[in-house]
């Protein structure tokens, strides 16, 4: 039997969570969540193509890691 791989911090239980959570949120709930994350400051939303989302996703866990590791920031 194949054994499911989580990413670093995550497990079945979390995994289970998020998508209850997403499973009962209503449409307005989901609207507003999705407004609310548009409205953030420091962040913003980018499209980009399917094919490329791997190695964004990548070069932002780079990033995130060298920056933690990095004293003084």
């Amino acid at each position: 039997m194949k054994r499911n791989r989580f990413p670093t911090g995550w497990n079945e239980d979390r995994v289970r969570r998020v998508l209850e959570h997403y499973e009962q949120q209503t449409e307005d709930e989901a609207v507003a969540e999705d407004e609310a994350a548009f409205r953030r400051r420091g962040q913003t939303v980018v499209v980009v193509p399917k094919r490329l989302v791997p190695e964004v996703t990548r070069l932002i866990e780079m990033r995130r890691i060298r920056t933690t590791r990095t004293p003084g920031r």
